[in-house]
């Protein structure tokens, strides 16, 4: 186990309960893998708003693109086994395309470089206005001509992993969906997995929700609707935990896996770098590839109606973080990378060492809340409302058990003032004085409120 993980996955938690507080979304689940095991798996919130059922680590969620993963690693797999290769047309497999995308290659297909239409001329089974596109509808797509030339630029395309469900079809002679899971999804053992909907009776499975705008309020979107055709970009239902599971065995140092090393580094080699945007992605074979300061990452992210997810492997730790949400606006993409953040300035600090280790807490005052979180031989001062808490963060060095002063802090704060923390009889703290300001534990700021009396302009 790496030596700060733990005391860094404490905080994660910490900070992401603050988060879906703060932001009243319905629930989130977080999974932790490192060094090829589950270390962490923690529920947060809600099932379903209007019945208040408890979320847990178990509740399956529509995990959308991540599918293309799972269809990515699929065909890898048929290609180590050379029933098929990279470079092929896919005409040699599927007819009726246009004649243009008849030329297009598994490799293209599998990179989003073919050109080929993202969603169809009417995508408005994201918005559940109509159906997802089924078999016929999708070839019809397909015998349109591609949106731009071939191998010119990364242009996303769910058309495009459609097509490579077909691709798989005719290789294999069975459903893709049926092929995937035998070969791809036991062999990894994801036994929370499944390739699209309905799942068996008796499986939980989380509600999806929608925004609180424009109706003041969370309306359920049930998330229920099978992706038909599109099943291989968007389909798949999972956990987690098991998206963990997955993407640390996709990892080439990861010593068990379904896929040889040399597939698993092809997939997770840079392709193609994504254009027009700001934070220099890039995309392998079904795979996302970014960075989170100079922590450097490959997964993927998903987003079905009522569903957002997102898994990130940082490979210089072996760790994997998965975030999955129950809303249409839900921040797992932001969350993960707060997560890999958080990991980050414990990884340059160490796990908590000595007297530190006691200093943890989180205080409050009518401006919000701050943690204090011991890494190293010092204590940050974090802010658990943003989506980087450890950004421009202070450090207090500790003197005794009540005092420490501000060692470091920004040029606006009060860098080089004293700290210092009274005790209950209980021995548990119940002021924090940091500089100038006093904070108190969460109860009693509440207490504090309640005693004041209305402002004048709240009177009646």
């Amino acid at each position: 186990m790496i030596d700060w993980l733990e005391d860094a996955v404490r905080y994660a938690e910490s900070w992401l309960d603050y988060q879906v507080r703060a932001t009243e979304l319905p629930g989130c689940v977080l999974a932790v893998s490192a060094c090829g095991a589950l270390v962490k798996e923690r529920a947060f919130g809600v099932a379903d708003l209007t019945t208040g059922e408890e979320l847990t680590p178990r509740h399956r969620f529509r995990v959308a693109s991540h599918s293309k993963t799972f269809t990515a690693a699929g065909v890898l797999k048929l290609h180590e086994a050379g029933r098929l290769h990279l470079d092929d047309p896919v005409s040699r497999y599927v007819r009726g395309l246009d004649e243009m995308t008849a030329l297009t290659t598994i490799g293209q297909l599998l990179s989003h470089s073919s050109g080929l239409v993202r969603d169809g001329v009417d995508a408005s089974f994201w918005q559940q206005r109509r159906p997802f596109l089924a078999e016929a509808e999708l070839r019809a797509e397909l015998a349109e001509p591609p949106t731009i030339e071939a191998n010119t630029r990364f242009k996303y395309s769910n058309i495009g992993f459609g097509l490579l469900g077909l691709v798989i079809e005719a290789v294999t002679g069975e459903s893709d969906l049926t092929w995937i899971t035998r070969e791809i999804v036991f062999p990894f053992a994801l036994k929370e997995t499944f390739p699209h909907v309905p799942v068996p009776d008796g499986v939980p499975i989380a509600t999806g929700h929608g925004a609180k705008l424009p109706l003041g309020n969370r309306f359920i979107i049930a998330g229920g609707e099978p992706a038909k055709a599109l099943a291989s970009a968007t389909g798949f239902v999972s956990t987690a935990g098991d998206l963990a599971r997955f993407f640390n065995a996709l990892d080439s140092a990861a010593k068990e896996s379904a896929l040889t090393v040399s597939s698993r580094r092809e997939m997770t080699r840079s392709q193609w770098a994504v254009p027009h945007i700001k934070d220099g992605r890039s995309y392998g074979l079904g795979v996302i590839i970014g960075s989170v300061g100079e922590r450097a990452w490959f997964g993927h992210a998903g987003a079905f109606p009522g569903f957002i997810s997102r898994t990130s492997t940082i490979p210089e730790w072996g760790v994997i973080v998965s975030i999955v949400t129950n809303a249409i606006d839900g921040l797992a993409n932001p969350w993960v990378e707060g997560v890999i953040s958080i990991f980050d300035g414990f990884s340059r600090r160490g796990a908590a060492e000595g007297p530190v280790a006691a200093w943890a807490g989180r205080w409050w005052t009518i401006w919000g809340a701050v943690d204090l979180v011991p890494a190293g031989r010092k204590v940050l001062v974090a802010w658990p409302g943003r989506l980087d808490p450890f950004a421009e963060a202070s450090e207090l060095e500790v003197l005794s058990a009540s005092e420490a002063r501000i060692a470091l802090g920004d040029g606006f704060g009060s860098h080089g003032e004293p700290v210092k923390r009274n005790f209950g009889p209980d021995g548990a703290p119940t002021r924090l004085k940091l500089g100038g300001a006093e904070l108190v534990p969460e109860v009693a700021l509440l207490e504090e409120i309640a005693s004041r009396a209305a402002p004048r302009h709240l009177r009646s």
